[in-house]
């Protein structure tokens, strides 16, 4: 099986926090949100996963030199072969998929690292193909699918009338890469552009008018890692899950002193909290130091100094310093705000 991640846009609606890493590349309690990605996947899939390539964009747009060194080590995590491919122009979800044509063939899942999911089904890989779906209360703002008999029977766009309320979440499973690849190419050597672009949308109809028969993966929770306030939310959803899961995710070594953690929370090495209460829902990044302050429903990166804070729905970069009256901040790295 391959993994197919497409992650070269730049993340805008995340800035300032993409302004220094790739959005996939944000942390959230302990990991990537591109590592929690496919580790996720790897276990619905519930089999060796050979190579995962990934497709970024031009160093030039905002990706740093060290980013292919760090997708690479996600990869070599699950005993995987890792692949790094660049995208020089956005032309659509289909072009970036394309641009990983090298390591299109066998089995393989393409997605999109702009989400998180959580799911207990295991995927049948002897279906033809097969798409994550998450029922949704407004399916009009989503691609949603119609299903009977459990197979896909229509693909719409954004529904004015309700047709169906599983939205695509954008992770899918193709069962031959090379035929994916086929359909892609057609799409881009006729010029067949949707809105100026090649899109997976169109790939998806032409292989299931061809009699290619497409299941759904209904998951539990779908994550949002768009915008501050959904990767906060997303943070809040991952640390309950790990709780529910029976996971610590708080450092042996951590300092209190006359200080609380209301769990659960990630906190990492080397973090010392003098007269504050962290928590709940709090991920906060090794070697940072919080002082008089009191933290909850917040996104915390490395080597931060917070203090006489009160923060609440926060979300503050690496390397940042804070000392303020703001209850609801969002930072990028190396900032100071005293």
């Amino acid at each position: 099986m391959r993994i197919i991640v497409p992650m070269a846009g730049i993340g805008s609606r995340l800035r300032p926090h993409t302004l220094t890493i790739p959005k996939p590349l944000t942390v959230i309690a302990g990991k990537s949100i591109v590592q929690r990605l496919v580790e996720n996947i790897a276990t619905v899939v519930d089999e060796p996963i050979e190579e995962i390539a990934f497709v970024i964009g031009p160093i030039a747009k905002g990706f740093p030199s060290n980013t292919k060194n760090e997708l690479l080590k996600i990869a070599e995590g699950l005993g995987a072969k890792g692949s790094v491919y660049t995208q020089e122009e956005a032309m659509g979800t289909a072009h970036a998929i394309y641009c990983a044509k090298d390591s299109l063939s066998g089995p393989c899942i393409v997605a999109y690292a702009d989400t998180l999911f959580k799911a207990d089904f295991t995927l049948d890989v002897n279906a033809d193909g097969a798409i994550w779906v998450k029922q949704v209360e407004d399916p009009s703002a989503f691609g949603v699918v119609k299903v009977q008999d459990g197979v896909i029977t229509d693909f719409v766009e954004k529904p004015k009338e309700f047709v169906s309320d599983l939205a695509i979440i954008g992770i899918y499973y193709f069962k031959d890469g090379n035929k994916l690849l086929q359909e892609i190419e057609y799409l881009i050597d006729n010029d067949l552009r949707e809105n100026g672009e090649y899109q997976i949308t169109n790939v998806l109809e032409s292989l299931k008018q061809q009699g290619a028969k497409f299941i759904p993966g209904k998951v539990d929770a779908w994550m949002d890692c768009g915008k501050k306030d959904p990767t906060v939310d997303t943070n809040k959803q991952i640390l309950r899950f790990e709780q529910e899961d029976g996971n610590n995710l708080v450092a042996s070594d951590v300092v209190l002193e006359n200080s609380n953690i209301i769990e659960p929370c990630y906190i990492g090495k080397n973090v010392v909290l003098k007269n504050a209460t962290v928590g709940p829902y709090v991920s906060l990044g090794e070697n940072s130091v919080i002082e008089n302050s009191r933290i909850v429903n917040s996104l915390i990166q490395t080597n931060v100094k917070i203090s006489n804070a009160e923060l609440d729905n926060s979300m503050i970069g690496n390397h940042a310093k804070y000392n303020g009256k703001f209850t609801s901040i969002s930072i990028g790295d190396y900032t100071e705000i005293t």
